[in-house]
C-alpha cells in the first residue's frame, strides 16, 4: 500500500484529488496546513507528498525545501502560479514535479503513479550493499555477516544506510541524527547518537572491511579497508 500525504486547504479540490488517487494500492491522507503536515510526516511514513504552495500558515516552497533536507520523499507541488520563474523556483527547492491549477485529475494521477514507480525502483537499487564478508539488503531486511544474520533496529538501519551511501565521507552528528530520527531529531537526547554508534560498532565487529571512525568535534566516518 502506497501512502500519499495531500496538503491542500481547498477542501473541494482536496476531496476530488483524493477520490481520483484512491485505489486498492494507494491511500490518500489530506491536511489543510503545514503544521498538520509536519506532524503527519513525523508520525507516519509516506511514499509521496502532494503540496500546495499557498497555505494559511506558510509557504509551500520553504516547506518543500525543509522536507527534502530531512526525508527521501518525492514531492509534487500544486499551485495556481504558472509563470516560468515560479516553476523554476519549485524545482530549485527540490520538488520532483510541478502541476499548475486548474489541472486534469487523470493527468495528475498519471504523474503520481509515474513518480511512485521511479522512486520505488530508485529505492530498491540504492538499498543493497555488498562487502567482503557481509551483505546488507535493506529491501528484504536481510543483514548477513559471515553468513550469519545480524539484527539491526530501525534506527540502526537508517544510520547504516546513511554511512553506506557516504563511504569515506565524514558525516556531522547533526546529519546522522536527522537520518536516524528525521523530523524528531531536535527532540532526541544529545548522547542518543553515541549510544547507537556504539551498538553498531559492536554488531560490525566481524565485518572485515568496515569501520566506523570518530572524527572528533565533527561526527563519524564509515571507512572501508580491503584485505
Amino acid at each position: 500500500m502506497k501512502k500519499i500525504l495531500l496538503v491542500e486547504d481547498d477542501l473541494t479540490l482536496a476531496k476530488g484529488v483524493a477520490l481520483s488517487l484512491q485505489s486498492p494500492t494507494i491511500e490518500v491522507k489530506n491536511v489543510d496546513s503545514l503544521k498538520r503536515a509536519e506532524k503527519c510526516l513525523a508520525d507516519e511514513a509516506f511514499h509521496l507528498l502532494l503540496l500546495d504552495i499557498n497555505l494559511p500558515d506558510g509557504n509551500g516552497l520553504e516547506f518543500c525545501q525543509k522536507i527534502k533536507q530531512q526525508l527521501s520523499l518525492p514531492i509534487i507541488l500544486l499551485t495556481a502560479r504558472d509563470l516560468e520563474v515560479d516553476i523554476v523556483s519549485g524545482f530549485s527547492v527540490g520538488a520532483d514535479d510541478y502541476v499548475t491549477k486548474p489541472f486534469s485529475l487523470a493527468i495528475l494521477r498519471a504523474r503520481v503513479e509515474a513518480l511512485l514507480r521511479r522512486y520505488e525502483k530508485l529505492t530498491v537499487d540504492q538499498k543493497k550493499f555488498s562487502f567482503l564478508n557481509a551483505t546488507f539488503n535493506f529491501v528484504k531486511q536481510e543483514f548477513l555477516i559471515n553468513d550469519t544474520e545480524i539484527p539491526f533496529s530501525k534506527i540502526e538501519q537508517k544510520l547504516l544506510q546513511k554511512f553506506f551511501e557516504n563511504l569515506g565521507i565524514t558525516l556531522t552528528r547533526e546529519s546522522l541524527s536527522q537520518a536516524a530520527w528525521q523530523l524528531e531529531a531536535e527532540f532526541v537526547e544529545e548522547n542518543a547518537l553515541s549510544v547507537v554508534i556504539k551498538r553498531l560498532r559492536s554488531k560490525l565487529t566481524n565485518c572485515r572491511d568496515l569501520k566506523i571512525v570518530t572524527v572528533y568535534g565533527i561526527g563519524y566516518r564509515m571507512e572501508r579497508h580491503y584485505d
